[in-house]
């Protein structure tokens, strides 16, 4: 191993004229049934691997995070977004879900852990959609494949934006916003490629999909807000 075939590999991925990483990018957008199935069939060459698509989301994560803490301070302007009703509820010492009682930016520092968490649950969200109404076309594994893609996708443009928005003075909050609705058109437009159901079958479905991830992050909510509970009584036991 030498720097020489460091650099070959680099330029055979990213920068040759059949640049993979481009092509995966872009097909994911215009069609990305091809990306998608043709990893799990095993047609694996044409397109960069799903995790090292993932790898390389959370790569442009860290550095996005990087720039908000070395250049963005305020990004995280909370007060921006919510208004009084946000500052009243700072001033509440006592409420555990006080601002003050979370640093957010440090929060944010978890982001890269917090979308490799959340893919598990959003594949399991689809894969009981499907279910559901009969459709077994992608086993459990298949859908965890089909939105590693998908939210790889998702955080590679969000981290671009967000980055270059940054650079023009916009609250991150807006930003992320505003993104969050462009996520689930984008998630319902790559269900419907892969699957290459009618219009409202996918519709049908996606919807099922919202409501098991809903309920699914509803459960955990409750799930943590009993331990923190326990936790608390046995700290004042």
């Amino acid at each position: 191993m030498t720097l020489k075939n460091i650099f070959e590999d680099i330029n055979d991925q990213f920068i040759n004229i059949d640049n993979i990483f481009l092509k995966t990018f872009i097909h994911l957008f215009t069609k990305p049934e091809l990306v998608i199935s043709g990893y799990i069939n095993g047609t694996r060459k044409q397109y960069i691997s799903v995790i090292q698509y993932f790898a390389i989301s959370l790569t442009l994560v860290g550095i996005q995070l990087f720039l908000m803490n070395t250049f963005f301070k305020d990004a995280l302007n909370m007060d921006a977004l919510f208004g009084d009703s946000f500052k009243k509820l700072a001033e509440q010492k006592d409420n555990p879900f006080s601002p003050s009682n979370f640093d957010y930016n440090q929060i944010n520092n978890y982001q890269s852990l917090i979308y490799v968490l959340t893919v598990p649950f959003s594949a399991l969200s689809t894969w009981l959609a499907y279910v559901i109404v009969g459709d077994k076309q992608l086993n459990f594994t298949e859908h965890l494949v089909l939105n590693l893609y998908y939210s790889a996708q998702i955080i590679i443009v969000t981290s671009l934006l967000t980055i270059i928005f940054l650079c023009f003075g916009l609250d991150y909050m807006l930003i992320t916003s505003c993104i969050s609705i462009i996520t689930f058109i984008y998630w319902f437009y790559v269900l419907k490629r892969v699957f290459n159901h009618s219009f409202l079958d996918t519709l049908a479905r996606f919807m099922l999909a919202i409501i098991a991830l809903v309920v699914i992050f509803f459960g955990i909510i409750i799930i943590c807000v009993i331990i923190g509970i326990i936790i608390t009584l046995i700290q004042k036991a």
